[in-house]
């Protein structure tokens, strides 16, 4: 949505997302932000079922913590859908960073996106936004 919320500070601004969303309530959610972290903030990536900062340490805790706050702040939504960052440790949704900071992909989620899936909430990752069938979800409620 053009948020400056990533871990370097800058924003993966989709205008396909924005077009598509333009006519839908939407909820714009970052729940590293939510949970106050800092922007930016050491880039952090999955490492063996643990989130970890580039710098080694160990912030799953935090990271755990800001998808409970996010979750918190949606639960008595009506939510069809969820338009999700790539490969972030967090909204991840077909593929992650495979913890060895390198820029390698594997198949995977992240622990925000995981969860939204969990509750029965459709997520899409951003880059599916154009050929994602529109017909699918009428009159959606994204975040």
């Amino acid at each position: 949505m053009g948020v400056d919320c990533k871990y370097n500070g800058k924003n993966n601004k989709n205008l396909a997302a924005i077009n598509y969303l333009k006519d839908k309530e939407i909820i714009c959610i970052c729940p590293e932000q939510l949970a106050g972290m800092a922007t930016p903030r050491p880039c952090a990536e999955i490492v063996n079922g643990v989130v970890t900062d580039e710098n080694g340490n160990d912030v799953d805790l935090e990271y755990k913590r800001a998808v409970s706050m996010a979750l918190s702040k949606i639960q008595h939504e009506d939510i069809e859908l969820a338009i999700l960052q790539s490969r972030s440790p967090t909204c991840g949704v077909n593929q992650i960073y495979d913890g060895s900071f390198t820029g390698k992909l594997i198949s995977g989620m992240g622990l925000f996106a995981k969860a939204l899936k969990e509750r029965g909430i459709k997520v899409i990752d951003v880059e599916e936004v154009e050929s994602f069938n529109l017909l699918d979800c009428p009159q959606l409620q994204s975040i």
